[in-house]
Order: C-alpha cells, then structure tokens, then sequence
C-alpha cells in the first residue's frame, strides 16, 4: 500500500515532467509543483521556467518526498491541480463597482490549516464578501478537505492568488480600498470601527498573527473583545465574528 503524506489526501495531483508542462500548457489551474533537488535536465529546466514565466508556485524537494507521496516514475515533478479557478482581483473589484457595490474583501495571512481555511470561506460566502485574496505561497492547499469543509463555497467565491501580498494592499489602498488588521495588538474594538465603503480586512496565522510589513500597512487595526480567561479565538470564528459586524453596518 502507498504511504500517502497528509498533504496529499484529498488533493488531485498528477506527476511526470512533461505530463505537468501539457498541464500548465492547457491552462489548468495549479496549486503547487514539486521539483527533485538536483535535476538539471533540459525538461526539469523548461518546466522551471514556465513555471518562472507564470508564477505559478513551486518548491524544490528531496527525493524522498517525492517517493512517499508516489511510487510510480514521477520523474522528479509532481504537480498539484487545484480544484478551483483561481480569479482576477481587478476583475473582482471592477465587478462590485459595475454592480453599485462597495467591495468587501478578505485577506488571509498565512492561514494554514485546510479546515480553518475552508470554514472561512464558508463564513465569507454567507456573509456576501466578494472575494479572498491570498498568497501564492504560505497558505492551505485548496485540496479535498478545504472544499469539503466550505460546504460548497469555493465553488462560488472568488479566491485570487497574488504573488506579492505587500504590494496588493498597496495597491488596494491606492484605489480608495481602506485595508483593516484584525490583530490583539490594536486599541480598538470591532464595535467601535467604521467598516463602511470599500475595505478589505485582513486576518492572520494561526500562529502568529498578521505579518509586521502588512500590520504596517493597514489603515486601521481592529480587535475582539477578550473578556474571558482564554486570550484569543480560533481565526474561522474570529473571521466570522468580524465579517458579520461588517455586514451589520453595511446593512443599516
């Protein structure tokens, strides 16, 4: 019996260096690839630099981790397909605007636990956010255990994938989109905040929060009120506790 990784489980996933070249050549969507340390043949190298060419994620790995999460000849490459289609946050922001629409987005900061990414999702599609914006690396695998969880909400909400994290807040802030952290570190309550007009809030990791250089960035910082002994909650609960104060306002 093959020894599947967690990684793996519940994610499509194909191998073969020039079965993920046709793939990325047919305009699938990928999650990630994975690169045997070492090899410097000329398809390993053609694949490196399309994947260069589209910034399309990829690690270089050992071996090892390669024949753990398959023992037929990979090749040296395995390549993650991702289950949705990732979106244009251009497009997403220009949608709002045509449809006479605030945007309300979401960003999220090194979530890495595929159940807490997908119960967000979930909480952001009920609460009519238009769309998540991520990393292309540092983040959950959108793969079997991420859908599932979301009960069907990243088949609807737009997820888009930005290289540079730092310069996207910029850029969102540029266009007259305030950006706000939800972080322990700030003075203010939730309650207290005006979550009106175009905004995008930004969540951070389970372990450490949001990153200094995005903290920095934002407009302003915002915080759940903590009256209980346990000092912080779960980031899918804390997400949908800020998210449904937002749709509060917007909706008054």
């Amino acid at each position: 019996m093959i020894n599947r990784t967690r990684e793996t489980q519940g994610n499509n996933f194909i191998f073969g260096t020039r079965t993920v070249i046709e793939a990325i050549d047919s305009g699938k969507d990928i999650e990630k690839v994975l690169v045997q340390n070492g090899i410097q043949n000329d398809l390993i190298k053609e694949l490196v630099s399309k994947m260069k060419g589209l910034k399309i994620p990829f690690s270089y790995v050992p071996l090892e981790k390669l024949n753990r999460l398959t023992r037929k000849n990979h090749q040296g490459a395995i390549c993650y397909i991702s289950p949705i289609s990732f979106k244009s946050l251009d497009n997403v922001i220009e949608t709002a605007y045509s449809m006479g629409k605030d945007p309300f987005l979401v960003i999220l900061d090194r979530i890495t636990d595929v159940r807490n990414f997908g119960a967000i999702a979930r909480t952001m599609e009920c609460a009519g956010a238009d769309a998540m914006v991520i990393q292309s690396r540092g983040n959950a695998m959108i793969g079997g255990d991420a859908m599932k969880t979301s009960a069907g909400a990243l088949n609807i909400l737009p997820v888009c994938r930005e290289d540079n994290l730092k310069k996207t807040i910029e850029d969102l802030k540029s266009t007259g989109i305030r950006v706000v952290g939800c972080t322990e570190k700030a003075k203010q309550l939730i309650y207290e905040a005006d979550f009106k007009g175009p905004i995008a809030i930004i969540m951070g990791s389970e372990e450490d929060g949001i990153s200094p250089e995005y903290l920095k960035l934002c407009d302003d910082l915002v915080k759940i009120p903590m009256p209980g002994k346990i000092e912080s909650l779960n980031v899918s609960v804390s997400t949908g506790v800020v998210l449904y104060e937002v749709l509060r306002q917007r909706m008054q």
